[in-house]
Formats: structure tokens, C-alpha cells, sequence
């Protein structure tokens, strides 16, 4: 909860979608590494984007299957954290994606779920769909996260 009502005091100001993507950049500091800007973020749902740089690419002068992966990883938990009540907790058990073409230029992806109502252990499944600049599907990820109570 405290990382939806974060988000929402400081997306309404100028340049804190900006300040909101650096520290979550900070805290998850390996999908820092892509560097990751949030665009739109409420319960169920997340957008983010990737520009394409040097570091994400491979030796196909395209960005690095991995660095995908980081992005439809970090979307999905994004979507399903900010959806969770404080009494339930999340973690990814599972992240199976498919690339249907090269991803060069800013990728966008998005994720909609189902908030979820039960609060016994059970499995979430979450897709992301990752497009271009020219709105081209990259490639799509489902991810399934563990949901339980957070005791």
C-alpha cells in the first residue's frame, strides 16, 4: 500500500514520475540496472518503459533478451504489489516469456491483473506485453507470483 500512495503524492508533481523510477531504481537494484521509468501505476496495473542503450544491447545491436525480462519482471510485480492489501505479500515463482521480434528503440510494457480477493497461499498469473516505439509486440511475459498472508 505504502508504494501506491508514494507513487500517487509524487506522480502529480513535475519530474516526480522521474524521482518515483530512481528510487525504485535504487531499492531493486539489479532492475535499476535498466533503468526503468514509470509511467502510469495503480492497483492491477503498471506501465513501464525501457529506453534502448548501450548497456542493454547484445552483439545483434539489439536490446538483450535479459534486459527484457528485467522490465516484463519488474511490471508484473509492479502491477501485483501496488493491487496487494498489506496483510498479503508476493513473490515471483515463475517468468516464462516469448520474443517474437528484435526490440531496438524505447520499449513499452504494460500489465493488467486481477487484484487479488483471496488471502490463503495461492498462484497469481500476470502477463506483460512489451511493444516498441512503433507499438510492434517484442514480446509478451506471463509471471506467476506466490500470493499468501505476510506473516
Amino acid at each position: 500500500m505504502k508504494l501506491i500512495q508514494t507513487w500517487n503524492k509524487l506522480q502529480s508533481y513535475p519530474g516526480g514520475k522521474f524521482v518515483f523510477s530512481y528510487f525504485l531504481g535504487r531499492m531493486i537494484p539489479y532492475s535499476g540496472s535498466i533503468r526503468p521509468r514509470v509511467l502510469e501505476l495503480k492497483p492491477g496495473f503498471a506501465r513501464l518503459q525501457m529506453k534502448d542503450r548501450k548497456c542493454v544491447r547484445n552483439h545483434l545491436n539489439s536490446i538483450h533478451a535479459i534486459a527484457l525480462m528485467n522490465l516484463a519482471e519488474l511490471t508484473s510485480g509492479l502491477a501485483t504489489v501496488a493491487a496487494l492489501p498489506p496483510t498479503l505479500r508476493g513473490i515471483l515463482t515463475q517468468l516464462n516469456i516469448e520474443y517474437f521480434k528484435k526490440a531496438r528503440g524505447t520499449i513499452t510494457g504494460s500489465s493488467r491483473c486481477e487484484v487479488p480477493t483471496k488471502t490463503e497461499r495461492h498462484e497469481h498469473i500476470v502477463v506483460v506485453d512489451l511493444v516498441n516505439d512503433a507499438g510492434e509486440a517484442v514480446c509478451r511475459a506471463k509471471a506467476t507470483w506466490l500470493i499468501g498472508p505476510a506473516s
